[in-house]
Parts: C-alpha cells; structure tokens; sequence
C-alpha cells in the first residue's frame, strides 16, 4: 500500500482529520447509496424513525407548524418530542437547505457530515496529550469510526453526542490547564442543546474525569478557578434552557422516567445474567453485533443497547498497553480507564447514566471510547525505540483473549433436540463475519508493527491502514445489518411515493387513518394523521390512556384490531390494507372505497368528527367497575370525568347507573352510540398552526369532548372567553361550550420554551459580563499555570525523538543511553515555567488549527 504522506508539521491536521472522516464515510456508505437509488436506507430504527422524522421535521419547520404536531401519534408537542431526536442539532438545521422531499437523500451525507465533525473534535481533545499531533488525526479517526459510533448508525440521532461531547472535554481542560475562559461554559450549551438526554449522562462522566484528573500536577486547583468553572457550569446551563427546559417537561411524567422503573434491590450490584458480563467483554475486544441481532451472546439481552466499545484494528491492545506501562507519577488516563470498566460491570454504576432507569443502555459508551482512543495512539507513540510503553506485550494478550472469545463461543458443545452442536452463537455466517472483521483488522496492524515501526514513513503507513480499516469494518458491519434485513423496497415503492398520493382527507378537512399490518411510522412518511405509531417522546396523557383501554403503550402505539369502537372514539376515518393481505374483512363497519399503491382503502361507517359531545358521564369508581377490554366500548356511551369536572360539569349530563351501565352498554351494537355521538358533534374541526377551530350550535349547554391528548400548554377560548380546559376520558381535553352558535378556540404553545428563552437571554447577557468584565480581575491574583509543554514529561514520560527518526540505529540500547524518567521529571519541574523546552519538534501544535 502506498503511504499516505499529507501529514507534515505546519499543515493544518484539524482540516485533515476531517477531511479524512468524510472520506472514509464517503468510501463506506457509497455502493449502499448506489444499491438504493441514491438513498440509503438500512433497517429498523434508521427506515422506520430517522428518514420519517427528518422529513416530518423539515416541514413542520418551513411550514411554521412548530407546535403542535397532529401526525405524531394522537398529537404531540413538536419541540417536546423531537428535541432528543434532531431539533436543535445544527445537523438537521442544514437539512432545512432542501425541501422535505428530498431529506431522504441527504441521511447518508449527513452521516459523512458527522463521521468528519466527530474525527475533527475527538482530534482537538486528543493532540492535547500527544507528542505528535499527527497521531492524534489517527486517534480521531478511531474515535469517529469506533465500534459504538458504527453500531449507532441505527440510531442517527446519537452520532451528534459523539461529535459533540469531546468539546466538553476541551472546555475542562483549556480551563484549567490555560485559564482559557467561556469555552467550557459554550460547551455545555451545545451538548445540553443537541441531545437532553444524552447530556445528563454526560455531567456525570465530566463529573467523575474532573475527579480524577485532578491527580495531575498540571491540574492546580484554587477556589478562585474552582469558583469559575462553577459559574461556567450554571451560565452554560443557562444559556441551554431555551431547548433544555422544554425538552425535559415534555417528559416529566413519561412512565419510562418515573420511579417505578428504577433499579432496585440486587440487581443494583450485580447482572442476574451472567452472558451480559461476557457480552460486554467482547465488546471490548470484538466488532460488535449489530442493533437487534444479538449473535456471540444472544441470551445476554440488551439488543438495542449500544453495547460496544471496541477500537478498530486494535481492539483493546492499545488500551492494555497504556494499563501496564510502569509509569512513575499518578496517571490519570489509568484510573479513567479503570473507573469506567468498573463502572460498565457494576450495575448500579452502569444505570447511572440513565439516572438508575432498570433499562439496560450502555450509550454512554462513547465517553471511555475517546478515552480508549487517547491509550491507544499515547501506546503507538511510546512504544518507540525510546518508549516505556510494551505494545507487543499488550498485542499478544489481546491476541491470547480473542483465541479464547473464539473458542467459547465457536466450540463450546450443547445439545439441539437430539443431536450435538458446537458453538454459542446463533447465526453461524455473522459470527463468522464478525470474527474475520476484528481478526483481519487486528493482523494487519500486528503485521505494520512488526515490519515498519521504526520505518521513516511509519505514521503515514498508520494512518492508510487506519483508513481502510476503519473504511471496512463500518461498510462491513452495515452489510451484516442490510443482508439480515434486505427487504426495503416498501420505502421508495410505497413510503416515498404516498406523501403525494395516499391523503383521502379533503381540502381543510381533518380525519385519522389506521393501517393494518403496515411498516412502522408508514403514516408518517404519507404525512397523515395515523393511530399507528413508533415514538418514543409523546405527551404522558397517551401514555396514561392506552394502557387504560387495555391497549399497550411503551415505545410505539399499535391498537389491536379487536377495539374497532376504539377507532370511532378517536375519529379514524380511513383503514388502509395491503391488496395482498388475504383478510380483509379485519375489522366490521368499513367500506371499500379506494385502491392505490397496492393498498385497499376503506372508510369507516361508525366514523365520528372531531369535537362531539355526551348524554353521560362516568366517575372515577364507575370506570374502576368497567374491565379495560371493554372502555373504550363504553367511551363512546358515556364520558370519564373526575371531581373538579363533575363538580363544574354534572349540570349538562346524567351519571350512568353503575349497576345496568356495563350490560346496557354491551347489549347494544356499538354502531348506536358512534350514530348518537355523531349526531351530537361540532359543525366542523380545523386544524392550523396555532392549534385548531371549532364551531357548534348546540340546542343546549354541552361539555364538547376532543380526542386530542391532554398537555398544559394548551388554552382555550369559547366566543372570545377564556374557557376552562377539563382533562377527560383519561387523557383528552374537553371544554364546555353554551348553545347557540359558537366558536370554540385551542391554542398551544410550548411548555417552558418562553422561560427558557428568558433565561437563556439573561444567562448571555451574564456570560459576556463575567467575560469581558469579571473573570480577568475574578482570576488575577490565581497561581501560575505549569507551561503545557510540562505535561509531556508529567503525563507522558520522558522527552523523546519522533518515531523513526534518522537516527536511530539497530541494536543500539536507546534506553539505557536515556536518562532515568525521575531525572527528566525533577529537571522539568525545577526549571523556569516561562521558558521554552528545547528541541521539540511541534511544541505549539495546539495553535495550528
């Protein structure tokens, strides 16, 4: 292989290192991009969530519908819900350059976008603690290309945490060690803004790296410097609360949060399944198995986990080597290293991350990986001929526990009915493919190593090797998931085509839809108000109804076709069923209507508009009589109010009889009451940007009942009054309305996003304060900072000449002519801080870029 021989002093390595990240993305994802028609699709999460939710987004946002979102589920915040997907990365911010057609094409250049932006900042944290910054653009490229940022494709949102968080980092360090001021406090903001949830995780490693890194003599702490990073922390918070605020009330209350899912009792010390220890260890040491297709381990669970942690090429060699290097002063990167293997095995450590939630994650996985990144380049550029550190020690160790990985799981004999089969594994060709990834990789750089560590052009040659290993695993590993999951043609056959094609509501009309048996989130990709849905972040009043009506809600809302009157309730208009579906009649009360894209569509005879109103009402101990199979049935005869609207509401409507309601209400076609219902509904339902409109001419007083989810960031007006929102049928709104002629009015606008602007104002304003008027008088009086060029001898021993440099000569003892590492150490602290060290070849690299 011809050496690539772009990296020289002077250059900047920043560009390079990203432009090497697009490119090997660029390298990887192109024939997936040909195969597809331009697109590129994979499977899972990435079809069904990433493609959808972009093209949904880009919309609502040029249409201005930044509010309330009516094709997410039953309704959903829009900023609420896709503030931990995408809406305020820059990524998608770019996407809004092209019409929301044409945001499928752009999945994968983004993903090129992020894979340069992460090898950029994974870059900038790393040439921090190398002598060469060049093996830094290397280590970025790891970092970019690592096991977890692979396996993550899946899920597209995380790659903006990977790119983001190395930038906290930077921020900490430039802090503390150049007195550098701002940055630490923009960091956060950025991280707090691009992904909430993520970012919480986040403040407990940084918490936790401060600890330790504490232990380096670099690191001089004062209370003033203290103090400052303290009001850098809450300002950065500060300036985020315009999307941190009202991404976490969106889901304050989601039952995935909530204190009855947290981990408890002895799973807080130890994992009951003992496969998990061992998934975690190849994890480490092994290309990972892809999302959903648990293979080495597949009782371990955590299939959508993010278990990886592996390095290509040099899987945990570099971080062994770094582990047993005899260092002579506290070594930070040491204990990180250590503390985050404990923490990864301890559960109770582990789930930290997800504030104790009893799920299983390890997404924050990608925090230690830098810190991977950063042993693995310090052990390729101390192993030298002048190095203390051993790598072919560490390569043969890791070679020794990858033989016994192999062994277990492709030879360990169990029974299959009656014959006897060798292996753990459960599909034979991935675990073959997996291995021969991490093997291949793992051989070439022992082979480079061997042949061409003290070679002139060794960093080059490093570095084309880690691009076309990185260029192979990633396009390898998308190929294990493509070829488990090769059936994606329903996206530009079906998906893409029906925005324009499969909307049977009329011009201003509003009416949901209900697909059988369809792909996940197809309604979204159809743009239209769809039951069926796959979201994770949607108001808690769904969450609270559907478990209510015996209808499970976790990450995705799929009503069983058994609760046909549950359709009515919810205003559901149109069923669409694929011609091929071999039974059509899934449901009574529908009529066929239309046919397109190889769909069946039918229309709902027992249909309901928006906004009807009841003769009944139920209390909180007559719906507890009610089993759950049968609410909804019941939903449609009477309405489920509480005290506070039954004390204000109870004039307009009759309680039902306990003891006949349920019989009465069963003895009865439900086709009756949606008739009843229909006949009692608003003169007509539109929906806008703001919220939606009603009109009714009622003969009488009514309480009018809207199957939109309950959230506190609506209001409402009845002719002009401020009217009193009542939270009904468990999750929906209701208003009461006089009679005669009326306009009934809802408005939303985002829970806490007008505070959070506030603050994030005010918190600007403090920043640029404390800046240009307090820190430099705040810190004046601090202790002198050790020089940077110090930390090359306290963290990373002895000052040395660059790898294959001309003079070096075989078989002489370099390092019994060095001087002992102590002497170097005591020399370099005793000297004068203000002067330069000498014969250093890059000593201002941090300028360069």
């Amino acid at each position: 292989m011809k050496p690539l021989r772009s990296l020289r002093p002077g250059r900047n390595l920043g560009l390079q290192a990203f432009l090497l990240g697009v490119f090997v993305a660029f390298a990887a994802f192109l024939p997936y991009i040909i195969y597809d028609k331009g697109l590129f699709l994979y499977y899972g999460d990435f079809n069904v969530q990433q493609i959808p939710f972009y093209q949904l987004a880009n919309e609502a946002v040029r249409t201005g519908n930044i509010w309330w979102n009516w094709n997410t589920d039953l309704g959903a915040n829009f900023i609420g819900s896709y503030s931990f997907y995408l809406l305020f990365s820059p990524f998608f911010w770019l996407s809004l350059l092209v019409p929301p057609a044409f945001t499928p094409y752009l999945m994968a250049p983004l993903l090129m976008l992020k894979s340069g932006c992460a090898s950029l900042t994974a870059y900038l944290y790393l040439k921090r603690f190398v002598r060469d910054p060049e093996y830094a653009v290397i280590g970025g490229l790891l970092y970019a290309f690592s096991g977890f940022s692979v396996y993550n494709i899946f899920f597209n949102h995380f790659h903006e945490v990977i790119v983001f968080f190395p930038l906290l980092l930077i921020g900490l360090e430039e802090a503390m060690t150049e007195g550098k001021r701002g940055r630490f406090a923009l960091a956060i903001t950025v991280n707090a803004m691009v992904n909430y949830w993520f970012f919480i995780g986040e403040v407990f490693f940084v918490a936790f790296y401060f600890l330790v890194r504490f232990t380096d003599p670099k690191w001089r702490l004062s209370v003033r410097k203290f103090l400052s990073l303290a009001v850098e922390a809450v300002l950065g918070m500060g300036l985020a609360m315009v999307a941190f605020l009202p991404s976490v009330l969106a889901v304050m209350g989601n039952p995935r949060t909530t204190a009855d899912n947290l981990l408890l009792g002895p799973s807080l010390w130890y994992y009951s399944n003992p496969q998990r220890y061992l998934g975690i260890l190849q994890s480490i040491f092994f290309a990972p198995d892809m999302p959903a297709l648990n293979n080495w381990f597949p009782d371990r669970g955590a299939t959508w986990s993010s278990l990886s942690a592996y390095i290509p090429m040099f899987s945990a060699a570099g971080v062994i080597a770094w582990l047993r290097r005899k260092s002579p002063k506290k070594d930070w990167l040491k204990r990180m290293l250590i503390l985050s293997f404990i923490m990864a095995m301890v559960p109770m450590l582990n789930h930290l991350f997800v504030l104790e939630n009893y799920s299983y994650y390890t997404r924050w996985f990608y925090m230690p990986v830098l810190l991977m990144c950063l042993a693995t380049v310090k052990a390729i550029e101390e192993s030298g001929p002048y190095g203390s550190v051993d790598l072919a020690a560490a390569m043969r160790i890791t070679a020794l526990v990858m033989a016994l990985f192999l062994v277990m799981v492709g030879l360990t004999p169990k029974k299959s009915g009656d014959e006897w089969v060798f292996g753990m594994y459960q599909h034979l060709g991935r675990f073959l493919a997996t291995a021969g990834i991490t093997l291949a990789g793992f051989l070439a750089v022992a082979l480079l190593l061997r042949t061409s560590r003290n070679h002139p052009h060794f960093k080059e040659r490093l570095l084309s090797m880690t691009m076309v290993g990185c260029f192979l695993f990633t396009t390898c590993a998308m190929l294990i998931g493509k070829a488990t999951y090769p059936n994606n043609q329903w996206i530009y056959e079906v998906g893409l085509p029906g925005r324009d094609q499969m909307n049977m509501n009329e011009e201003g009309e509003f009416a949901r839809s209900d697909i059988y048996n369809g792909n996940d989130n197809l309604g979204m990709y159809w743009n239209i108000p769809n039951i069926q849905a796959f979201h994770s972040v949607v108001p808690v009043s769904i969450m609270e109804f559907y478990p209510e009506v015996d209808v499970k809600r976790d990450v995705s809302s799929k009503p069983d076709v058994k609760y046909p009157e549950l359709r009515s309730l919810l205003s559901v208009r149109w069923l669409y069923i694929k011609e091929t579906e071999p039974e059509q009649d899934v449901m009574p009360g529908y009529t066929l209507v239309d046919q397109r894209l190889g769909y069946n569509i039918y229309q709902n005879d027992n249909f309901i508009p928006m906004g009807f109103a009841y003769d009944y009402y139920m209390d909180e101990d007559d719906w507890e009589e009610i089993p759950k199979e049968y609410r909804s049935r019941c939903l449609l005869r009477a309405i489920y109010l509480d005290g506070g609207a039954i004390r204000r509401n109870s004039d307009l409507m009759t309680q039902v009889d306990e003891d006949t309601f349920l019989r009465d209400v069963l003895n009865e076609d439900f086709s009756y009451d949606a008739a009843r219902r229909s006949s009692m509904a608003c003169d007509d339902f539109t929906i806008d940007r703001d919220g939606f409109t009603a009109h009714s001419s009622f003969d009488q007083d009514r309480l009018v009942f809207f199957s939109v989810p309950y959230d506190e960031g609506w209001s409402a007006t009845v002719n002009g009054k401020t009217a009193i929102i009542e939270q009904v049928n468990v999750g929906f709104m209701a208003v009461r309305v006089p009679a005669g002629d009326a306009e009934i009015r809802f408005v939303y606008r985002t829970p806490g996003l007008a505070l959070g602007a506030v603050i994030s104002v005010i918190s600007l304003l403090a920043l640029l304060c404390y800046l240009f008027f307090l820190a430099p008088r705040f810190l004046a009086e601090a202790p002198a900072l050790i020089p940077d060029q110090l930390e090359q001898v306290a963290f990373g021993g002895p000052l040395e000449q660059e790898s294959g440099e001309a003079d070096y000569q075989p078989g002489q003892d370099h390092e019994a002519s060095m001087p002992p590492l102590e002497e170097l150490s005591q020399e370099a602290a005793q000297s004068d801080p203000d002067e330069e060290l000498s014969g250093q070849e890059d000593v201002s690299h941090k300028e360069q870029d």
